[in-house]
């Protein structure tokens, strides 16, 4: 792994493809509705008591640091094709898997953060690909058993029960 390989953030055609699209209305339209709010709560006087004033610079300042946010993540993105079903765990696929010594089965998304963002339906936990379980696991297939060492030092030991595709 190269040292610039830990900050891809690995996306789908189509989950760029929607991030692009949110940067362009946040970085056009989106601004310009913002600005005017500013100008016309501005217009209204005093700044210092004016709430409609303050709601929309916080407003703009959230604004400005997801348009900046976007850009760093679609400047770092690795954009594949949706894996595919094959059980073989990859980036973009949601994994079930079960630690050994537990009962109950664990679901996550192997991924990127962003990617699960988009789709409001969905609330799984997201493990980077490049995280302790996320590099024991990829790549292995459904039924595989694998160990690793978790940041504590302890090793962990989990079978993978499916892997599926994201979406």
């Amino acid at each position: 792994m190269t040292a610039g390989s830990d900050n891809v953030a690995w996306l789908t055609q189509d989950a760029y493809n929607r991030l692009q699209e949110e940067l362009e209305h946040l970085m056009g339209p989106a601004r310009s509705e913002i600005a005017k709010r500013i100008e016309a709560a501005r217009a209204e006087g005093d700044l210092s008591e004016n709430g409609g004033y303050q709601a929309a610079k916080e407003e703009q300042g959230k604004q400005e640091a997801r348009i900046h946010q976007l850009q760093q993540l679609l400047q770092r993105a690795k954009v594949g094709e949706t894996p595919s079903d094959d059980g073989v765990v990859e980036p973009g696929m949601i994994v079930e898997i079960k630690f050994a010594g537990d009962d109950e089965p664990e679901q996550f998304l192997l991924g990127s953060r962003e990617l699960a963002a988009l789709d409001d339906s969905v609330e799984l936990e997201v493990y980077s690909p490049q995280s302790p379980l996320g590099a024991a696991i990829n790549g292995q297939p459904a039924g595989a058993t694998v160990t690793y060492q978790a940041p504590n030092g302890r090793d962990v030991t989990v079978e993978i029960i499916s892997a599926k595709p994201y979406g």
